[in-house]
């Protein structure tokens, strides 16, 4: 009898963590079903289209916006690997004159949205812009016709431009790959017989492969999500192309159809990414184990000026034009920091991130310690398909939200009539709450990386002790885990509140009327010609922008002092 007693109260005691188990689970699930939806939505508004918006799309808009956005990718994806590669070499490799400062202003750029960008950058170089007032000033010349400059607004213009934002990811992942490597291979090749500049070349750089695609695949990401920028430039991109057959051209269903092309784009852009992922993983391995303290490459006579020019260049073009220009119109437009539409804006834009922030960071988190307590095939499963969002375009995010929680709202109001006779009107759709679910959405992998991170470092021996002094798995995970994993979560939320208040793409399409964050003042005033009235709230997302970069400058001078 006793025997069997005992079996029952191990039975008894079991429950509570198979029911644990259960609902770990399903949250997991649930919480990719969230990202799969919009997603989904898109594919089944595109496959119930009509068709007869197609041939049209076919034969006048996918070819060109597929051109385009291929020679933006391969522009863009040219550029950044170049600058983010040899500027990464050259900071963890060389020494040069004022090399620990540039390695750190490098990173500057990341502050600056790609649309501000492209804003300051025609601002710069147009007809009254200070470079064509000094080249008249120099040569003597009174009107445009008399010379020839290059024209920003173009397929090259945007190239210049978001590559001048976007090489960080490429610099920060290269020099990561430098740093860990050490000198050990270079040398072995130096004694050899090789060069620097053949050590860099057939030595360095293919070691360092994975995580420069992966950097790669993050610019493209980035690339096919702007808006703001091509569209000022005037480069008819797919993502410009969802923007305008929707809203201006009033076809839902080709507007899903060309979003399912760049699905397409999407999808291989990721496959890439894993596959990288699996390289580096190896890479990494292999290098660090006989990782010394490095020894710099001291550079000498005009080399070392050359590389001191050529990490500065970046961050003049990617951080300094755009603060100079919209920091000058701000400084003239002060008054302007306490008018009402401003402070609506703002206000607006810290309820909605700080809303984004909150909603990310807890399915981060639950997506997280499901992955750490169940550690099933469904849970890393659904880890996975919950990354799926940030490589959507905001558009796509945008369309993919909109069309269902609209459906939603007219279903409500529905049953509201019938049963109070009274309207609800947009619940959803009208309170920001599309834009709140886009962003989540969008920045989730962002929040579950970060959080992820943490709890690696976390012995998974502290669940077994807490839970061998006679603790549950929820007082665990509230007296233990939680205290200890507060900076990451922190940290988490900071970069989500940060990225949902830069979003231009999905909030320009879901907002509700008479609803503009920071973003969206920005953007409209930029779109009417008036980048002046624009230039406050801009310095203001800039300086909000400047929060993430300084933890990740510090972390750069952690990383140099402890090597």
């Amino acid at each position: 009898m006793q025997v069997f007693s005992r079996i029952a109260m191990a039975k008894n005691k079991s429950r509570p963590g198979a029911n644990a188990h259960r609902t770990l689970v399903g949250t997991a699930l649930f919480t990719s079903l969230i990202v799969l939806m919009p997603i989904i939505a898109i594919v089944l508004i595109a496959a119930g289209g009509s068709g007869a918006d197609w041939p049209h799309l076919v034969s006048n808009v996918l070819p060109r916006a597929t051109l385009r956005t291929l020679l933006l990718l391969a522009g863009v994806g040219a550029a950044t690997a170049i600058v983010g590669v040899t500027t990464a070499w050259l900071t963890a490799s060389c020494e040069f004159p004022l090399r620990r400062l540039l390695s750190v202003v490098l990173v500057l750029p990341l502050a600056i949205p790609s649309y501000l960008s492209a804003y300051a950058f025609g601002e710069f170089l147009d007809y009254t812009g200070p470079v064509q007032t000094i080249l008249r000033a120099a040569f003597g010349f009174t009107m445009r016709r008399e010379y020839w400059f290059p024209d920003i607004r173009t397929t090259g213009g945007a190239v210049l431009v978001l590559s001048s934002v976007l090489y960080p990811y490429i610099y920060l992942a290269a020099r990561a790959m430098f740093l860990m490597q050490g000198r050990a291979a270079a040398d072995v090749a130096r004694t050899l017989g090789a060069s620097p500049l053949s050590v860099f070349a057939k030595v360095q750089i293919p070691m360092a492969r994975p995580a420069i695609m992966v950097g790669l695949t993050l610019v493209a990401m980035e690339t096919l999500n702007d808006i703001g920028a091509v569209e000022y430039l005037g480069v008819q991109t797919l993502t410009f192309s969802i923007f305008d057959t929707w809203l201006n051209r009033g076809s839902l269903a080709g507007a899903a159809q060309i979003a399912c092309v760049m699905l397409v784009f999407v999808v291989v852009l990721l496959l890439v990414e894993r596959a990288a992922r699996r390289r580096q993983r190896f890479a990494s391995s292999k290098t660090t184990a006989a990782v010394a303290d490095s020894i710099r490459l001291d550079l000498r006579g005009w080399k070392r000026w050359a590389a001191m020019v050529a990490c500065m260049v970046p961050p003049l073009l990617g951080f300094a034009i755009p603060v100079l220009v919209l920091g000058s119109y701000a400084l003239r437009r002060l008054d302007q920091f306490v008018s009402l539409r401003l402070l609506s804006a703002f206000w607006h834009s810290i309820l909605i991130s700080f809303t984004t922030a909150c909603a990310a960071v807890l399915l981060a988190f639950l997506l997280a310690y499901a992955a750490r307590s169940a550690r099933s095939p469904i849970t890393m499963v659904a880890g996975r398909l919950a990354s799926l969002g940030y490589g959507v375009p905001g558009t796509v995010l945008a369309m993919g939200v909109l069309i269902p929680l609209a459906r939603l709202d007219n279903g409500i109001d529905a049953v509201a009539r019938d049963w109070t006779g009274m309207s609800t009107g947009l619940l959803l759709t009208g309170s920001g709450f599309a834009i709140v679910y886009a962003c989540t959405v969008r920045f989730l992998t962002m929040a579950e990386g970060t959080i992820e991170a943490g709890f690696h470092k976390l012995s998974p021996h502290l669940d077994m002790a807490s839970r061998t002094l006679g603790r549950t798995s929820g007082q665990t995970l509230r007296t233990v885990l939680l205290p200890m994993m507060r900076p990451a979560t922190l940290t988490a939320a900071l970069l989500v509140f940060i990225e949902s208040m830069k979003e231009l793409s999905a909030t320009i399409m879901l907002r509700p009327f008479n609803f503009n964050t920071l973003a969206t003042l920005v953007y409209e005033d930029a779109s009417r010609a008036k980048v002046e009235d624009a230039s406050v709230a801009s310095i203001i997302i800039v300086v909000a922008g400047l929060v993430p970069v300084f933890l990740v400058s510090r972390s750069l001078n952690d990383t140099s002092g402890s090597r």
